[in-house]
C-alpha cells in the first residue's frame, strides 16, 4: 500500500467524521441507549473494543485508575505500571522506561493513547522515551493475550492504553472544572506540577486546556552504581580510574530531566454523539545513564571507561480527532472514529554540546469502528485501521536508512452470550508495506518488502458456580517484521551494539493458548491466567562474531559488539495471579489484603533462554481503607534470574518494602487527595533483569513522595 493510498484512506475517514455532528443532531434523543463507552466505572474496559466489565474479558486485563493511579504515578509509563500483574519495565534509567508485558517488549507491545499509537521511536531503542505523559491519564488499561491483536499484529504481547480527557467526553455541570496535581519525590529531587481546565462554551460545546512541568536531578540509588560482577572486574584492574569507577555509590550520573507539555482541545457533545479535536506539544530533555568500559585496554582514553553524558532532547507536536455517533438502532449501535498525526524528533547531544544524531519520525494513524447492536446474546464490532510512518536518522549513529512503513488492517470481534456459556471470536487481516531508501553509508541498494498477515482467536468461558467463571482462548497470529528488524545495519550507542537486520526475513507466526479463572464474592476477588505461545520464525537479536557485521561496516573494525537479528522457533509460557481479600471490618475501616504473582519462561530453539526475561515475582499489600483515610503497606519480592542468554549476566533478586498514607480532606470530593508514600524504605540495591542497563543503572533508592491531587 503506497503512502498516497494511505493518505486517501485517511482523508476518507476524516471526511466521514465531518458527518458525525450532523448525524448526531438529526438522530432522536434516547438517553437509555447511551453507549457503554461513556460508562466511567472503574471495571469497564473500553480498550476491549466492545466495552465490557473487566471480569467478562477472556484474557488478562488490568485497569489502573483513581487512588491506585495516584499512588503508582511516575514520570514514565513503564515505571507507572511496573507493579501490575504480568508487567515489567525496560528501565533504561529513570527517564526512558517502556512497559514489558509477559516478557515481550519493543515491537510486540503497542503503547496507545486513547486507542491509537504514541507516534514516537521508543520501539526503535530502549533509550528512547515514550511520548506519553502519565500525568495526563484519567486511567490506564492493559490488555494481555489475544484481545490485544485487534490493535495490530505487533501487539502479540499486549496493549497499554492511556486514556485522557484532552478531547472532552462530557459537558461539565459547573461553569468551569479544574483538576491539578503536584508531586515531590526525594530520590531525584523530582518536582512535578500539572493541571487541566474544562469549561462549557454552550449547551453542547466544551473546551479543554492542560499543561504540566516536571524537573528532576540525578537519581539517588540504594547502593553501588555497578553490579557486583562488574565491581569485581573493576577491583582487579591495574588502572586506578577503573577501580574508582567500581566503587561509585549513590547518585546515578546523567539522569536529570526536564519536561513540559501543553495541550488544548474542544468537543461538540449531544445526547447521541460527539466530535472533538486536540493539539498538544511535548518537550522532554533527559540524560541517559552511561555504561563504563572497565577493560584496561581503554584506560585513560577520552571515550573509554569514563562515561559519556549523552543527553536526549525530544520534541513532539501532535493532533488528534475523535468522533462517535449512536445510530437509530438496527444492525449498528455506534460508529466511532479515532485519528491522529504527529511530528516527532529527538537529538542525541554529546557532552561537548554537539548533536551526534537526530531522529525524525512522522506518523499518522486512523481507526474506524462499527459497534453492532446487541441482538439477544449476540454482539460484536468490526472496523478498519491504517498507519503510516516515515522515519529518518541523520548523524554519526545513523544505524537505520530512511524508511517508510504503511499498514492497513481490517478487524472484527464477535461474541455470543448463552448465559453460563460465552463464546468469542476475533480476526484481523493486515497488509504492510516497508521500504528503505538507498543509502551510501548503510543500505546501498535500498529495499522494499510487503506482507499479508492474518490473525485470529477463538474463546469460550463457562460459569461454574455463581461469581466464578473459567475461560479458554486459542489464537493464531502473524506479524510482519519491523523496519528495524529488516534494515538496521550500523553502530547504535544507545544499545551499545552494532545492529544488523535481515531484509529477507519472513513473517513471524505463532500459536497461543490462554486459560483464565476469575471469581468474586462477598469481600474477595481472584483472577488467574496461564498462557503458552509457540513461535515459528521468531525474530530476536543475539551477539555473534564481529565478522558477521564487518561486511555491513565496509570491512572496518566495529565500535561495539555485533548483534544480528535472526529467526528461529521459540516458546513462551507463564502465569499471572491477582487476588484481593477483605480480612476484617474495624469501625469504619476495611482491612484488605491484595496480592500479585507473575512468571514467564522463554526459550529460543537452538539458542537457549531468550534475553531480558523477568524472573518470578511476588507482591503483597495490606491496607486499612476508610472513606477519607487509607493506610497501606506492601512488600515486593523479585527472585534471582539465573536462566540467561549467552550475552547476559545473572541478576540478584531483591525485596522492596513500600508504604503510603492517603487522605481525602473534603467530604463528598473523592478526587481531591493528599498522599504520602515511601518507596524502597530499606534502600535496597534493586535491578530489573529486563533492562539492558541493569548492571550499570540500578533502580531508585529510598524515595519519599508527597502528592496532592485536587478537583474543583
Amino acid at each position: 500500500m503506497s503512502l498516497s493510498l494511505s493518505l486517501r484512506a485517511g482523508c476518507a475517514l476524516c471526511a466521514l467524521s465531518i458527518a458525525l455532528p450532523v448525524m448526531a443532531q438529526t438522530a432522536p434523543a434516547d438517553e437509555a441507549d447511551q453507549s457503554a463507552y461513556h460508562d466511567n466505572r472503574a471495571d469497564i474496559v473500553v480498550t476491549a473494543l466492545i466495552p465490557r466489565r473487566q471480569g467478562d474479558i477472556l484474557s488478562g486485563t488490568t485497569v489502573v485508575t483513581g487512588d491506585k493511579l495516584t499512588r503508582e504515578l511516575r514520570s514514565t509509563i513503564g515505571e507507572t505500571l511496573a507493579r501490575q500483574p504480568g508487567v515489567s519495565s525496560t528501565s533504561f534509567g529513570p527517564n526512558a522506561s517502556r512497559p514489558i508485558l509477559r516478557g515481550f517488549q519493543g515491537e510486540r507491545v503497542r503503547i496507545l493513547t486513547d486507542g491509537i499509537g504514541s507516534f514516537d521511536v521508543s520501539n526503535t531503542s530502549v533509550d528512547h522515551a515514550v511520548a506519553i505523559n502519565p500525568l495526563t491519564a484519567d486511567r490506564i488499561e492493559v490488555l494481555r493475550g489475544p484481545a490485544a491483536l485487534l490493535y495490530g499484529s505487533s501487539a502479540i504481547g499486549g496493549v497499554v492504553n492511556v486514556i485522557d480527557s484532552r478531547i472532552p467526553r462530557r459537558v461539565p455541570d459547573e461553569p468551569i472544572h479544574v483538576e491539578g496535581i503536584a508531586t515531590y519525590g526525594s530520590a531525584a529531587n523530582e518536582r512535578t506540577v500539572g493541571g487541566e481546565i474544562e469549561a462549557p462554551l454552550s449547551e453542547n460545546f466544551v473546551i479543554h486546556l492542560d499543561g504540566s512541568y516536571n524537573r528532576s536531578d540525578d537519581q539517588r540509588t540504594g547502593s553501588y552504581i555497578l553490579s557486583k560482577p562488574l565491581r569485581a572486574i573493576a577491583a582487579a584492574s591495574d588502572d586506578a580510574e577503573v577501580r574508582a569507577d567500581g566503587q561509585l555509590k549513590g547518585k546515578l550520573p546523567n539522569t536529570a530531566a526536564e519536561t513540559w507539555e501543553v495541550a488544548g482541545g474542544f468537543a461538540y457533545i449531544n445526547d447521541r454523539g460527539s466530535l472533538g479535536i486536540s493539539v498538544s506539544h511535548t518537550d522532554n530533555r533527559y540524560g541517559v545513564p552511561a555504561r563504563f568500559d572497565l577493560s584496561d585496554d581503554h584506560a585513560g582514553e577520552e571515550e573509554g571507561h569514563s562515561h559519556e553524558d549523552v543527553t536526549l532532547a525530544m520534541r513532539q507536536t501532535r493532533a488528534d480527532l475523535r468522533g462517535e455517533i449512536a445510530t437509530n438502532g438496527g444492525f449498528l449501535d455506534t460508529i466511532r472514529l479515532r485519528a491522529g498525526w504527529a511530528d516527532y524528533q529527538h537529538q542525541e547531544i554529546e557532552p561537548s554540546g554537539e548533536v551526534g544524531t537526530t531522529f525524525y519520525n512522522q506518523s499518522m494513524e486512523s481507526r474506524l469502528e462499527f459497534i453492532q447492536s446487541r441482538r439477544g446474546g449476540w454482539d460484536g464490532a468490526f472496523g478498519a485501521q491504517f498507519f503510516t510512518r516515515r522515519f529518518q536518522a541523520i548523524g554519526e549513529e545513523k544505524f537505520l536508512p530512511k524508511n517508510e512503513t504503511n499498514q492497513l488492517g481490517l478487524f472484527t470481534l464477535q461474541s455470543l452470550d448463552l448465559g453460563d456459556i460465552r463464546l468469542e471470536a476475533g480476526a484481523r487481516y493486515e497488509h504492510t508495506d516497508l521500504s528503505a531508501n538507498a543509502d551510501a553509508d548503510l543500505f546501498t541498494g535500498g529495499a522494499r518488502r510487503s506482507f499479508n498477515a492474518l490473525s485470529g482467536s477463538l474463546g469460550i468461558s463457562q460459569a461454574v458456580v455463581p461469581g466464578w467463571r473459567i475461560g479458554l482462548n486459542a489464537s493464531r497470529s502473524e506479524r510482519a517484521p519491523s523496519a528495524e528488524e529488516l534494515f538496521a545495519r550500523g553502530n547504535h550507542a544507545g544499545t551499545q551494539a552494532f545492529e544488523l537486520g535481515d531484509p529477507d526475513f519472513t513473517k513471524e507466526k505463532s500459536w497461543g493458548v490462554e486459560a483464565t479463572l476469575r471469581g468474586k464474592g462477598e469481600g474477595y476477588s481472584i483472577s488467574l491466567a496461564a498462557y503458552h505461545n509457540w513461535f515459528n520464525g521468531y525474530i530476536y537479536d543475539a551477539i555473534v562474531a564481529d565478522s558477521v557485521c564487518q561486511g555491513a561496516n565496509g570491512g572496518a573494525d566495529l565500535e561495539f559488539p555485533c548483534y544480528a537479528y535472526a529467526q528461529a522457533d521459540a516458546r513462551y509460557y507463564g502465569f499471572e495471579a491477582e487476588a484481593t481479600l477483605k480480612l476484617a471490618q474495624v469501625g469504619s475501616y476495611a482491612i484488605n489484603f491484595d496480592g500479585v504473582a507473575d512468571y514467564v519462561r522463554a526459550t529460543i530453539k537452538g539458542s537457549g533462554p531468550a534475553p531480558r526475561i523477568p524472573p518470578l515475582r511476588l507482591l503483597g499489600g495490606l491496607e486499612a481503607q476508610g472513606d477519607r483515610l487509607s493506610l497501606r503497606g506492601e512488600v515486593e519480592h523479585v527472585f534471582d534470574q539465573d536462566r540467561i542468554a549467552a550475552s547476559e549476566t545473572t541478576t540478584n533478586g531483591y525485596t522492596m518494602v513500600n508504604a503510603s498514607l492517603s487522605i481525602k480532606p473534603f467530604r463528598g470530593n473523592d478526587r481531591t487527595t493528599l498522599m504520602l508514600s515511601a518507596n524502597n524504605i530499606f534502600d535496597v540495591d534493586a535491578r530489573r533483569h529486563a533492562s539492558v542497563l541493569k548492571d550499570f543503572a540500578p533502580l531508585a533508592g529510598r524515595d519519599i513522595r508527597v502528592t496532592a491531587r485536587f478537583s474543583l
